[in-house]
């Protein structure tokens, strides 16, 4: 009886030694795994369509990817303003010379948001004097559109270029602000800032703000 009893108690504890084991094996490779699986990516704020472009009169918008990352190239005027850290983007274009692009930035803050807002406000309104100074021979003007009433704020900008022998630049910017994201809405095509359709590209930006944070 004694050994039986022995046997028996021998034969639980390994049973359990077993388990044991097991669970912190398993335990161990569930933190493991944990450790090494990439952090999850924030998700991109909500993006334009080409439905939201300015109507072109002959040659339908299309849309391209919400890409994390800034386009290549950077948007004119905008090259060393925007930061990658936290940047997506979307482009669009037309058959013929029109096209825009959308870059969003979720920053750290509400108050990194302003700065960054002010920033690249700044360096559209001194866009035209530094194409200027980098290209003798051409001219640029600009023009503030004013600011638009929605979420933190929004400001439309026109830009435009020339040089001698070649057509003319014309560009719109729409800067807006979430909370702590911020996007640019730049369109452009050839010609002067007559050419350009303000009205309807304030609304685009109006709802490229709207759709940051839905």
């Amino acid at each position: 009886m004694f050994r039986r009893v022995t046997a028996s108690a021998t034969a639980l504890t390994a049973t359990a030694a077993l388990t044991l084991t097991f669970a912190l094996t398993a335990s161990a490779a569930a933190s493991a795994s944990a450790a090494t699986a990439p952090a999850p990516t924030a998700p991109a704020p909500g993006f334009l369509t080409s439905r939201d472009m300015p109507p072109h009169p002959t040659s339908p918008w299309t849309q391209g990817k919400v890409t994390q990352g800034l386009p290549d190239p950077a948007p004119f005027c905008l090259e060393a303003a925007l930061p990658a850290a936290g940047s997506a983007h979307r482009a669009f274009g037309t058959d013929l010379d029109t096209s825009a692009v959308q870059v969003s930035v979720r920053t750290a803050s509400d108050a990194a948001a302003e700065r960054l807002a002010a920033a690249l406000e700044r360096e559209v309104a001194a866009c035209a004097a530094d194409w200027r100074r980098a290209n003798p021979g051409g001219t640029a003007s600009w023009q503030d559109y004013g600011t638009l009433p929605v979420e933190e704020g929004a400001h439309v900008y026109g830009v435009h270029t020339s040089v001698p022998d070649s057509e003319p630049g014309v560009h719109l910017y729409g800067i807006g602000r979430d909370g702590s994201t911020v996007t640019v809405v730049k369109w452009g095509q050839m010609g002067v800032l007559a050419d350009a359709p303000v009205p309807a590209f304030k609304k685009t930006t109006t709802t490229a703000v709207n759709k940051l944070n839905p």
